[in-house]
């Protein structure tokens, strides 16, 4: 009977890396393995609602540096940035390090595998019909510009006595073409009839040889919480979307305390006399 290995891990180290980068002896490996699934644990309880799709963690010697995918950063980084304090306290005092809490904005959730398998089991949780919710998603991916989306559902579809399994799909998914971008993401919803598995992969095109994956759902950090220069919204340098931190690809400024309206723009000076 024929398996399919797990997409993202037949392909680390060809064109994908690892989330979790940092080396470790043999009497530290285990108590380290153990510490990133605690903070992955953690980020996931407290950014529930924030649509994180994964969080990177790198080490140093002293520090430990978080990177968190999410589509919804605002909610991560709350009212000027107290929430991603709070987090970076609590990471500081989980690690007993120097924390550093970065945040990438998910432009794209719509071909970002995680956080399409996570929306179709919500919506299987509010009761939406399981073959709506595979053919919506289908049809978001294929908007945004995926070359192929592969989705399948196990569980008792519909309420039925028999689980059984179902699938929706659309242009191609090669799993066995090492170049190839291929995104994979699971997910449970829990349901009064039992649980129903989600699994998803989209195919976003192909990678050159000897280069990385360079995700287009993702733009440059928002945020790094050991930066709290500026103002509270585009203070030092703009981010993206007049966000924190240094310039995204919509940023240009922001909104910098002080700044007026028509500075820098010509729309709100008066004319000279």
């Amino acid at each position: 009977m024929g398996q399919k290995v797990h997409p993202i891990g037949f392909r680390l180290g060809v064109i994908r890396d690892w989330e979790s980068k940092w080396f470790a002896d043999k009497a530290g490996y285990t108590q380290l393995v153990g510490e990133d699934l605690e903070i992955r644990q953690l980020i996931t309880r407290r950014l529930a609602n924030a649509s994180v799709s994964k969080t990177e963690i790198e080490r140093h010697l002293n520090e430990v540096k978080v990177t968190i995918h999410t589509a919804k950063p605002g909610i991560v980084i709350g009212k000027q940035g107290a929430a991603v304090e709070e987090l970076r306290k609590l990471l500081e005092a989980m690690t007993g390090k120097k924390a550093r809490v970065n945040i990438m904005e998910i432009r794209n959730p719509e071909i970002d595998s995680r956080l399409v398998a996570r929306s179709i089991a919500e919506q299987l949780e509010r009761r939406v019909a399981f073959r709506r919710a595979m053919k919506q998603a289908v049809q978001r991916a294929e908007r945004m510009g995926a070359k192929g989306i592969r989705i399948k559902v196990g569980g008792r579809l519909g309420g039925s006595e028999m689980a059984r399994k179902d699938k929706e799909a659309h242009g191609k998914v090669p799993l066995q073409t090492l170049r190839a971008d291929i995104d994979y993401g699971q997910s449970e919803a829990a349901t009064t009839f039992g649980r129903i598995g989600v699994k998803v992969w989209i195919y976003r095109g192909d990678v050159a040889p000897g280069q990385k994956v360079v995700d287009p759902a993702v733009q440059e950090p928002r945020r790094s919480s050991d930066n709290r220069s500026g103002g509270t919204r585009g203070g030092g340098g703009g981010g993206s979307r007049g966000g924190f931190g240094g310039g995204g690809p919509r940023g240009g400024g922001g909104r910098s305390v002080g700044q007026g309206r028509g500075a820098g723009t010509g729309r709100g000076a008066p004319p000279a006399r």
